[in-house]
């Protein structure tokens, strides 16, 4: 009886509010569907980017290290999650939000707006490794000042010296190697060539005991650049903190010894402390020079080496290329007398070899993306972005994406006899964040291709195309090792 007294009370305040039932739900329909057409308006048809976020913080970090813990190279993660969400999609990664901008139209509008809508954003693994301080992490404020200052060693003059002093230094090198006979890998060969070559254009540091000393810490400290930002004794981001440390305490030391006046040499340091006395917006303080040297030898060493290593590994698969670029380094040889260095007005009659750098560059990719953060929301090819997301131009799709490049995955360095779509082609950047050392990067390329090209053969003494684990570059795990035999036995025994 309670029950069927209940229902007939509800059943008439239903009817009794008929009216304003129906009218509530009328109300809330409307602005239902109006909220929908609002924010279609105001969103000028952006569109949701795909992707997972996981767990917050944790998101897919741990995939992310996986994935650069393996012989397949952090790239994969990259892959793997494009072939799920397609071309555009989103992750979080050490509790930020990252966006992988696929094409040279979102390109352009990231790298045209640096500093104004997007500031560089690095992991913070990254950012601890190279320092405060970097030019890598530095604030807009801060950052023309430390360019325009850092400019000195690649100037056109420094550029000149740097090319002679590196060209007798490879040669002598490279002819013990090939005396030797011994099978020698192109990527540990490289890695303290031009590491030798950047301390002694940099500090004049050429003892091979603190060479190797401060190689062994630039090691740690690259090594933990992708890493889980931990102090636990035993990480990577531990020793690299740690070698970090020791580093700085070297450049002080060095930086101490030139201020009281015993030793005197004519580089890129000395060039800083002769600011000394001048105002701060024409001057680097200590910390600042530290922190780039650092970055200047991390960054010129690791990248470069790597590209040359991987022209070599695209040469021995191309034959038709090697002989094409082995050809014009020999008509380069005979016009210079017997033992002479090469200069740097010889490098501009190397033509083919630039392309072969280009392609090298475009086919590798050792700088994988180039990351931001978005200072403020904005729009990217329709995409809405969210302030303190960080966008990854992805030059790895980019220079593999076969709407832009016929064959992408052939090495073919006559592919550059064409002009490139603007932005489709940034191995470097592109903006006011352009690598410094893009010039360096070049001759030293040029200059290495000359020699090793014209002037010996090679065999590759292991086929594996596995990658090097827990690196942030790109590297075959092998190291591509290679056997030389110069041209002048071959030619003999031909």
């Amino acid at each position: 009886m309670l029950n069927l007294l209940m229902r007939e009370e509800v059943l008439l305040v239903v009817q009794n509010s008929y009216h304003i039932i129906l009218v509530a739900l009328f109300t809330i329909g409307v602005t239902y569907f109006a909220s929908k057409a609002w924010k279609t308006a105001t969103t000028n048809n952006r569109e949701e980017i795909p992707g997972r976020l996981g767990l917050p913080f944790v998101g897919e970090t741990f995939s992310f290290l996986s994935a650069t813990n393996s012989t397949r190279g952090c790239y994969d993660f990259v892959r793997l999650r494009r072939l799920w969400n397609g071309k555009w999609f989103k992750t979080r990664l050490f509790g930020k939000i990252h966006i992988f901008v696929p094409n040279p139209e979102g390109a352009r509008t990231i790298f045209a707006n640096d500093f104004v809508l997007f500031n560089k954003g690095y992991v913070k693994s990254m950012a601890d490794a190279v320092g405060e301080k970097s030019l890598l992490c530095v604030p807009v404020e801060s950052h023309k000042r430390i360019r325009r200052l850092l400019s000195e060693p690649f100037s056109m003059t420094s550029l000149c010296a740097f090319v002679t002093k590196f060209d007798k230094l490879l040669c002598g090198r490279l002819q013990k190697l090939e005396e030797n006979g011994k099978s020698f890998k192109v990527l540990d060969f490289c890695m303290k060539m031009t590491f030798d070559a950047m301390c002694d254009m940099l500090m004049s540091v050429t003892e091979d005991s603190l060479l190797r000393q401060i190689e062994e810490d630039c090691n740690a400290v690259s090594d933990a650049m992708l890493s889980i930002p931990i102090m636990i004794p035993g990480t990577r981001y531990y020793k690299g903190i740690t070698a970090r440390k020791r580093l700085m305490e070297t450049f002080r030391g060095i930086i101490a010894r030139r201020r009281r006046g015993e030793e005197t040499p004519e580089d890129f340091l000395q060039s800083m402390l002769q600011r000394d006395s001048l105002p701060p917006s024409e001057k680097l303080d200590d910390s600042e020079i530290m922190d780039n040297l650092l970055t200047l030898i991390i960054a010129g060493q690791t990248t470069t080496a790597a590209a040359m290593m991987w022209s070599i590994k695209f040469l021995h698969d191309n034959r038709e290329a090697q002989d094409i670029l082995r050809e014009e380094q020999l008509s380069i040889t005979k016009m210079k007398p017997d033992g002479a260095s090469i200069n740097h007005e010889d490098l501009n009659s190397i033509r083919y070899g630039l392309k072969v750098v280009k392609e090298t560059l475009r086919m590798s990719n050792v700088l994988l993306w180039f990351p931001r953060v978005a200072l403020q929301d904005c729009t990217i090819e329709g995409y809405e972005i969210k302030k303190g997301w960080h966008v990854n131009i992805d030059a790895t799709y980019i220079h593999h994406d076969s709407d832009l490049y016929k064959e992408p995955l052939k090495f073919n360095p006559q592919r550059f006899d064409e002009q490139k779509k603007p932005y489709s082609f940034i191995p470097f950047g592109s903006g006011p964040r352009t690598c410094l050392g893009i010039n360096m990067a070049k001759v030293t390329m040029l200059v290495f291709l000359h020699r090793l090209a014209g002037g010996y053969t090679w065999t590759l003494d292991d086929l594996d195309t596995c990658l090097e684990k827990k690196a942030h570059i790109p590297r075959l795990r092998s190291g591509c090792p290679i056997t030389l035999k110069s041209l002048s036995k071959t030619m003999l025994e031909a």
